[in-house]
Parts: C-alpha cells; structure tokens; sequence
C-alpha cells in the first residue's frame, strides 16, 4: 500500500490519526493511505475517475481537505475539463489548510507517490468500507442512546422499526439520508424513464400488469407509485390484483450489467400481503387460472386425471415464479414495511400488494386518542412513503362504503372510499373495479313480465363475462374506463377483445 505523504511537524493535520497534541490515536476506521493513493492515481490520469465515481463520493473521505480535493476534482472531470495540480491550486488558493500543508507542493506529492491506476477501485472500495463503518458506529451510537432515554416515546418496537430502515437505506444506497437531489439528476432519471418507454416501442415506462387497455391507460405501474385498487365485495379486487401480481413474477427477467449488477428488464419480484385470504387460498386462486380447472373443482377434489396432470404441470410450471407471499393478519405498516426491506435485501422487490388497506393498523403510531380516520391516514401515508423508500410501485386493495348500494348507478366514486380523505390525496392513481352481472344477476323480475324479463337478458348477455376498472384519479395521465373480461369459475381477469367492446373511454 503508499506510504502516507510526510506532512510538517508543525502541521495540525486533520488527519485524525492524532489529536492537535500528537498524543492520542484515533480509533476511528479510516485510511489516509487509502485516500491519498486514490487522489494521487486521479491526479495522474482524469479517466479513472469514471472507474470509481459509481464506487466513492467526496462524503465518503475522512480527511477534510481529501473531501475538498475530490469534490473539486469532480466537478472539473464532470464538466470535461482538466483536473491537475497547477488546476487545483488555482481553485484552493484562499484554502488555507491547503497553504499550510505546502499547497501545490503537497498535491505534486500526491502526484509523485500515485500506485497504478489499475489498483483505483481498490482504494476506492477500502475509502467506501471505512466510510460505512463510521456510519455504522453513528448510527449504534444513537441506537444506544435512543434505547437509554426511558422519556423517548418510541417503544422498543417503534425503535427496532426505525433502526432497520436506517440500517436499510446504509446496505442500499451507502447513507441513510438522501438529501436534496439536483434538477439535472432528476431530469436524467425522467428521460431514463422515457427510454425505456421508447425501447417498448412507446407503450409503457412502467411495469406491466398484463392487462393491454389498463397498461395503455396507465403506461404501467410506475415506481414510487401507490396504486389503490377499490370495489365491493365480491367484485372482484382480490383476483384482479392477484392476476397482475402473478403476470409481473411470471415475466420477470433479468440482465447484469457492466458492473456486475443484476438489474430487472421485465416483469418483477413480487410480495404479496394478504391479510384477509390464506397463502394456501391465494395459491389455490393462481393454480386455477394457470391451470384452467375451477378453484371450486380444486378445493373438492371433483376432478378428472386430465385435470390433475394440468394440475400438476401448472404447479410446476408457476412454482419457480418470484412471488412471495405473507399472510400474517392484523399486520402493522410498520412490520409490513420492515419485512418489505428484508425482501428486498435478500430476494430483490419490484411491485408490492397489499389486500388490504384497511385491515393493516397503525402500530406503534396509534395512541389512545387516535381515531380510525387518523389511523387510516398513518397507513396511507406510509404506504407512499414505502413505494418512494424502495422505489417500486405499490397496489394496495382497498373496501368501499356500503353507499354505493343506495344509488341507482352503484358504478362506484372517489367519495365512496372509506376514510376516502386521506386515500385519495395519497394515492397517485385510484381505480375502482365494478361488474354490473353482479348487481344485474339479483335484480331478475319475475316471469310474468316477459317484457320486463327481456329488456333484462339482453342487459344480462351485454354485461356477462364482462368488467369495468374506473380510473378516477391518475397523476400520469388521463381519466377514464378500461373494459376487462371476467372468467368467475376460474377468478381471472383477461383483456376484452376489441369486438367485444373492448379498449378504454377517457373522460
């Protein structure tokens, strides 16, 4: 490894090795070694910077002056410009912890002892891991005193919650706060965006629910997105959001890049939380539709063998697909949104469901005097802040008042959400499932009214078969009606062919 620069002996570095008497050492994991080679091999060739910016950022360094150094070097690189000695001096020429250092001098001594430049990431890796240390030691630190203070009115749980994100946002994105982002990132994030919505020959820049009118209408689902997915009961919500989340696992595929990441190019890692219906349900509900025998046939057992081998192929087939499924009733936000970044970690995530919205609770947020409005608005509230934390977009079910029944028109509305205020802010696409068979099947009069009788079939034929998703708020796009088909007997929902009425109705 280089040998550390020779600094003054009346120097008070701010290398922390020593204290501003020489006498203590500083524990603190770090390598000034590590960061002066990676300055020196940047000074002898600008190129390796491109090598290492995606491994170590100026926050990184320990040394202060090494911080400056680096975050002078690349803004200059950035900007296509030289980044030298004789540059550097110019810019640090009123930076007097430089002047008393030797100034340009010490930066030709970085120059001088620079290892090769092959060995850069290396020593960026090393400046990485020691960065990330110390913010472990930080964040123990207030672990410990969060922990100590018996007047914090975070409970234990609260507290464990709160120290896996931190420990999350580390392992994920090398920090736990992000902090503000400049417009030039961001506008590069949106024409990423827009590629790849090119690349797809402009028909989506989000993930694909399988359902061609809804993703026209939606471009997808789009991440960081809260997607709420409402209907009465018997509508058919759960299957729909079951369709989509195994059309997502089922297409996911995957591509390394030239930094050894493997990244999703389709489709995605599901997690499904289901906390009305049982894992075994919900698999029961996907073998039906991949396998085309009726779930009511599986559960009974009133199957044939040609059934049973499409059985079994099918359960073969679907059982390899990245869908994870935890069926834990009565699940907190908090616990929901710990066990999200768990599956992230060690599985990957792409698309979070959750059946539903309002049989999660508010946990360790609730208090004596929180009533449901106000817990609902928690649960909205960090089901968004979960989708913009873990960057995926999230499809959470939600229940509808019993209003919708008194009206004449039970197409259902933006108001007949439950604790509607704080869904509907929150979200950033609201769509509501309806299926007039459902109402039109109990409302059959009696046979002698043949007139009657038929003015109703023929409203039944038009209707049979046959779904609508309202989408009554959408952020990225227009409002308006997508006709599905329903399949009852196997719970599946496909795409209407256009001769069928199909297609979408903006309004």
């Amino acid at each position: 490894m280089t040998q550390p620069l020779d600094m003054p002996e009346d120097f008070p570095t701010d290398d922390p090795m020593l204290d501003d008497y020489g006498a203590e050492l500083d524990t603190t994991p770090h390598s000034m070694e590590a960061e002066q080679a990676l300055l020196g091999a940047l000074l002898y060739d600008n190129e390796i910077y491109h090598r290492v910016s995606s491994i170590v950022e100026a926050k990184h360094f320990y040394n202060p002056l090494h911080v400056n150094i680096y975050r002078a070097m690349a803004s200059l690189i950035e900007h296509g410009k030289l980044a030298d000695a004789i540059v550097l001096k110019n810019r640090f020429a009123a930076d007097d912890t430089l002047a008393d250092i030797g100034g340009v001098e010490y930066l030709a001594l970085l120059l001088e002892q620079a290892p090769p430049g092959s060995t850069a990431p290396e020593y960026a890796r090393l400046i990485f891991d020691m960065a990330m240390r110390r913010e472990l030691i930080r964040l123990g630190d207030t672990m410990k005193e969060t922990a100590k203070d018996q007047n914090s009115e975070e409970d234990a749980s609260a507290q464990i919650q709160q120290a896996e994100m931190q420990l999350y946002n580390l392992a994920e994105i090398g920090g736990t706060q992000t902090g503000f982002v400049s417009f030039e990132d961001a506008l590069i994030d949106s024409i990423e965006m827009a590629t790849a919505a090119y690349q797809r020959k402009g028909q989506l820049s989000g993930i694909a629910t399988g359902l061609q009118d809804l993703d026209a209408q939606l471009g997808g689902m789009h991440k960081s997105d809260l997607l709420i997915l409402a209907g009465r009961p018997s509508m058919g919500k759960s299957s729909l959001a079951l369709n989509i989340a195994f059309h997502v696992a089922k297409n996911h595929k995957t591509e390394t890049d030239e930094n050894g990441v493997e990244k999703t190019i389709n489709g995605g890692v599901v997690g499904v939380y289901s906390l009305e219906m049982s894992s075994e349900q919900l698999a029961t509900r996907l073998l039906a539709e991949h396998s085309a025998v009726p779930s009511h046939r599986i559960r009974r057992g009133e199957i044939n063998p040609e059934q049973y081998e499409h059985l079994r192929d099918a359960a073969d087939e679907i059982s390899r697909i990245p869908l994870h499924i935890d069926d834990t009733g009565g699940l907190s936000i908090g616990a929901m949104a710990a066990r999200a970044r768990r599956l992230k970690r060690m599985q990957g995530l792409d698309l979070i469901v959750v059946d539903y919205l309002q049989l999660l609770t508010g946990g360790a947020m609730m208090n004596s005097s929180t009533n449901r409005v106000q817990e609902v608005t928690m649960i909205t509230q960090g089901l968004k802040a979960l989708a913009k934390e873990l960057n995926v977009p999230v499809l959470a079910l939600a229940q509808l008042s019993r209003q919708v029944e008194q009206r004449d028109d039970k197409r259902p509305q933006l108001s007949d959400l439950r604790e509607s205020g704080s869904i509907e802010q929150d979200a950033d696409v609201v769509m509501f499932i309806y299926r007039d068979e459902y109402y039109l099947a109990r409302e059959q009069p009696d046979e002698d009214d043949p007139e009657a009788v038929m003015k109703w079939q023929t409203k039944m034929d038009n209707a049979v078969g046959k779904a609508e998703v309202l989408i009554q708020k959408q952020r990225h796009g227009p409002i308006g009606t997508v006709m599905l088909s329903f399949t009852p007997e196997l719970t599946k929902f496909g795409n209407l062919a256009s001769d069928e009425g199909g297609g979408y109705t903006e309004y």
